[in-house]
């Protein structure tokens, strides 16, 4: 049976579900942003851009961009009722004065223990991008986190200790991949959700960390 690996919609659909009732959100640069498409409008989420923006949608379809309105990833996006606009300062008050319930954030790994690192490779060829998610990982009630499970040549992004420089220590609580979606637990990495076709112990191979399969793991469908 063939691995039915899930798309970056897909993921960023099952983080919208997961997403709490009237919570404040932050959604990182690339595929975080993707969640605001899936959230539902009853649920009451209200979304944080850290250039400054409280209260914030994507555009509808039909809709004409506002050139002077985008979010941190240099997007298109529309105010909501009730929403304000504010300096940088006070944008990043927010997030590192724990106003924030949870903050959605891409990786380039994360540890056994919940640390990630997102910023930089320290590769030669790569350009180090710091933004905000220092200041998010610091404030946030909670941090997801979204990624491919393993690198373009095969190495996993779940590793027992980051080898890139950290964004953050022992931040993250759940990760989503295009393989699962797994729980950072204070003893251990437990799998509550499996993609159809591929079983625990090849997930297990194409990780870097010892993992725990939960008593009510999910079949994950693309």
């Amino acid at each position: 049976m063939s691995v039915h690996k899930l798309s970056r919609e897909r993921m960023a659909q099952l983080v919208a579900a997961d997403i709490d009732i009237n919570s404040y959100v932050n959604l990182g640069i690339g595929m975080p942003t993707l969640v605001a498409d899936y959230l539902d409008p009853t649920r009451g989420v209200i979304l944080h851009s850290e250039n400054g923006i409280l209260g914030l949608r994507g555009l509808e379809q039909g809709e004409s961009a506002d050139p002077d309105l985008m979010n941190a990833t240099k997007e298109p996006v529309m105010l909501v009722p009730g929403s304000s606009i504010t300096d940088h300062v006070v944008s990043f008050c927010m997030m590192r004065g724990g106003h924030l319930d949870l903050t959605v954030l891409g990786a380039f790994q994360v540890s056994a223990t919940g640390d990630l690192a997102n910023w930089d490779t320290g590769q030669a060829d790569s350009i180090p991008a710091v933004g905000g998610a220092m200041d998010l990982v610091a404030g946030a009630r909670k941090i997801f986190v979204m990624m491919q499970h393993q690198d373009k040549d095969g190495s996993p992004k779940i590793v027992q200790q980051c080898t890139y420089p950290l964004t953050g220590a022992r931040v993250v609580d759940r990760i989503y991949t295009d393989l699962a979606v797994i729980d950072v637990l204070p003893d251990r990495l437990e799998v509550r959700g499996l993609v159809e076709g591929i079983s625990f112990e090849e997930l297990q191979e194409r990780t870097g960390v010892p993992l725990k399969r939960a008593a009510t793991c999910a079949v994950l469908r693309s």
